[in-house]
């Protein structure tokens, strides 16, 4: 049987959903291709989306008109807001979610997609034939895939997206099974179609924690952590609007190891397959197992460990910071030293898992191959880890497959403009030697990309590229319409010393010796809009308007008010930098060829061959001197 596509995404995972969903709303006829309709978006290890940088990721696939925040709204089970104590850059949503509801919430949006079909099989050979883009170096052009029970779907643009399962390899102990997770098939064969064509595979590692019945657990002997009583939420499209928050929030609890726990785990360390030689892979250096722990923490007494719910109607739970590949009678024996799994039962041990990836320096911009023309990959087979990364590059790898399919311009988003943008830059330039996760400090411009400005940096681009819907654009434009007025209204608005003097000595902070314009109180640390609008009449009336936004949109004001000196500051740093993303030197050179740049660089601008000279800047290895060198044989 032979199917015809303009895009085929192998995979269900988030990635693959995300890249989906984005082809098939740009208008192309997509292919859905995954092994169990039943697991789409499979949440493989920890129940959760967001965290530190990885929020600012989803509210960033929000407002491009992605479904990764809507679907987590829908499936929360708890939501906090992490670093709220640091300037807002830093200000990271994170949510609990029910496992099963997230799958079906976003099986119900891949169903009601248009353009959109599922097919359940499993891809076992890449279709290629001889390239003839013109614009390419690619020798071969993608054809299409063929599965394993002998379907031939032919297609323009390929997206791989098969997370853990190609080669995959289950560790617990000594024992080691064929698995893409728990009790799911490996893929055989698929890397070796890509790699026959010259594309370099690796082999990574990850892992996931035992999951615990909590009817066995001793609450009393945990810290209760509960979520967030204001009504935060990913979607702009959620907090206090039109989808509100499913369910009463559930805590998650901590607790700690102790020396006992250790004992039990360094008894069982000759059997772990991470030190014994089992596993040769590298895993997540943010994210160890808790033997990993002990072996580099040798002198800590304790590791703080949480217990999150997996789902309102299930009494599994999920031991964040207890990832494991030990034997599991060693992992049970271990947590009955601590007194709140004293009697502890459990449903799984934890586990690792070795995969294959591809070395993500072979791709373009865009997550196309720089050596088969049309296929492109997101997520963790680019060597990242973690939900959040993977559905912002499928979302990308999505929209210029979709766009290829009708030759018009690609979709590539600058480090200035997105965590996105920083994510696939550090992976096309820098590749990864360890499982890619995203942190605040890896970006540069930070202040520019917070949790709170997603839809003022990327929505009205997306709608234009004809991603984003009308309604999430009118949406916007209705909130920047508000901020405006109330930036407008307190750069205009004055205030005299004999009406606020009172107020501000109550606030605790300086009285006025002339008058001034309202946002220079605002631009003062120890003073906000929660506490001026009470002695403001004229300013509590603006905030409450539109009263279903208020909250958000006066969020969204006051920050631009209050950081606009380092808003500004960065921003212009920013476009400093882009005079070299302007500067093309892609076929420019021979690098070998230029005596005066370094060895090292020689060797990495050949292999990577960027595209700009500020690519080549951010490249390791490559040294300002060596910029200097390709700015003189420019004429700059």
């Amino acid at each position: 049987m032979i199917l015809k596509y303009d895009v085929v995404v192998i995979g269900g995972g988030h990635a693959g959903c995300e890249a989906a969903c984005a082809s098939a709303n740009m208008g192309a006829k997509t292919l859905l291709v995954t092994m169990d309709m039943n697991k789409i978006a499979q949440m493989s290890c920890n129940p959760a989306v967001g965290g530190i940088a990885k929020g600012q990721i989803v509210r960033e696939i929000d407002a491009l008109g992605g479904q990764m925040g809507l679907v987590t709204d829908r499936s929360c089970l708890q939501f906090r807001m992490l670093n709220v104590g640091k300037g807002p850059a830093m200000w990271s949503p994170r949510a609990q979610c029910d496992r099963l509801h997230f799958i079906w919430n976003w099986r119900h949006v891949l169903d009601h997609t248009p353009n959109l079909d599922i097919w359940q099989d499993q891809a076992c050979e890449l279709l290629t034939a001889p390239a003839v883009c013109r614009d390419s170096v690619a020798t071969q052009r993608v054809a299409g895939i063929r599965t394993i029970w002998g379907a031939e779907i032919h297609a323009r643009c390929v997206i791989v997206t098969a997370g853990t399962f190609l080669n995959g390899l289950l560790h617990i102990g000594r024992k080691m099974l064929p698995g893409g997770r728990i009790a799911e098939p490996a893929v055989a064969d698929f890397t070796e179609s890509i790699t026959r064509h010259g594309i370099r595979s690796a082999r990574m590692k990850t892992g996931t924690p035992v999951r615990i019945d909590k009817r066995s657990v001793h609450f009393e002997d945990m810290t209760e952590q509960p979520g967030e009583t204001r009504p935060y939420a990913f979607s702009y499209f959620s907090a206090n609007k039109e989808v509100p928050l499913p369910h009463p929030t559930l805590s998650c609890w901590e607790c700690y190891t102790n020396e006992s726990v250790h004992e039990a785990l360094r008894a069982g360390l000759a059997d772990s397959p991470l030190y014994n030689g089992q596993i040769q892979s590298i895993g997540p250096r943010y994210c160890p197992s808790i033997e990993t722990k002990l072996i580099t923490f040798p002198d800590r007494q304790q590791h703080l460990l949480f217990l999150e719910p997996e789902g309102f109607d299930t009494n599994e739970m999920y031991l964040n910071g207890f990832s494991s590949s030990l034997p599991m009678e060693v992992q049970i024996s271990a947590l009955r030293h601590i007194p709140a799994f004293r009697d502890v039962k459990v449903y799984r041990p934890g586990y690792a898992i070795e995969y294959d990836f591809f070395d993500p320096t072979q791709l373009l911009h865009t997550l196309e191959s720089k050596i088969i023309d049309g296929l492109f990959m997101a997520g963790q087979v680019n060597g990242t880890t973690g939900y959040e990364e993977a559905a912002g590059q499928g979302l990308v790898a999505g929209v210029n497959a979709a766009l290829k399919c009708v030759g018009t311009d690609t979709f590539v988003m600058k480090r200035d403009e997105s965590y996105i943008g920083v994510l696939i830059d550090d992976l096309v330039t820098k590749g990864v030697d360890e499982p890619y996760r995203m942190f605040t400090s890896r970006a540069e411009y930070r202040i520019l990309l917070r949790q709170d400005d997603a839809d003022a940096r990327l929505t009205e681009r997306a709608y234009h590229l004809g991603l984003a819907t009308r309604q999430r654009y009118d949406w916007w434009m209705e909130k920047k319409q508000h901020i405006e007025e109330i930036e407008a209204f307190c750069h205009t608005f004055p205030i005299k010393p004999r009406d606020i003097n009172g107020a501000l000595e109550q606030m605790g902070t300086t009285p006025l010796q002339f008058g001034v314009k309202l946002e220079e109180l605002i631009a003062r640390p120890q003073l906000n809009f929660s506490k001026l609008r009470t002695a403001i009449p004229e300013l509590d009336a603006l905030l409450n308007q539109p009263e279903n936004r208020k909250e958000e949109i006066a969020e969204a004001a006051e920050i631009r008010m209050k950081y606009k000196g380092y808003i500004d500051r960065e921003r212009m740093v920013a476009e400093k930098m882009h005079r070299l993303e302007n500067i093309r030197i892609k076929g420019h050179f021979n690098y070998n060829a230029i005596q005066s740049l370094s060895t090292e660089a020689r060797q990495k601008l050949t292999a990577i061959d960027p595209e700009t000279l500020a690519q080549a800047s951010r490249i390791p290895g490559v040294s300002p001197s060596d910029i200097n060198v390709l700015l003189v044989l420019m004429g700059r």
